[in-house]
């Protein structure tokens, strides 16, 4: 009788995704999630007020996350970034 071992049983690795998957632990993706968060909150109570230049500020400030993530990581701070303390995950 063969033996059932891990081995036997474990799946196919598929080689385009056999690279661990990045979290974007990162101090410009920190900032960008910090930035639209406070957009999302200020949407969230242009909405509620039904104030839509509020909502639109809102809006403004989550497009200006973007905008201070992709600075951040330009300027050396991204994942792998020449000012980042690790340079891999």
């Amino acid at each position: 009788m063969a033996t059932n071992t891990a081995a036997n049983n474990a799946p196919a690795i598929d080689p385009m995704h056999a690279e661990p998957a990045g979290h974007g632990n990162s101090i410009a993706a920190w900032s960008a999630v910090a930035v639209m968060l406070v957009g999302t909150l200020i949407g969230c109570v242009g909405y509620t007020l039904a104030n839509l230049p509020v909502l639109l500020g809102g809006v403004a400030v989550i497009v200006l996350g973007l905008v201070v993530g992709g600075a951040l990581k330009a300027a050396g701070y991204g994942v792998g970034g020449s000012k980042t303390k690790s340079k891999e995950h």
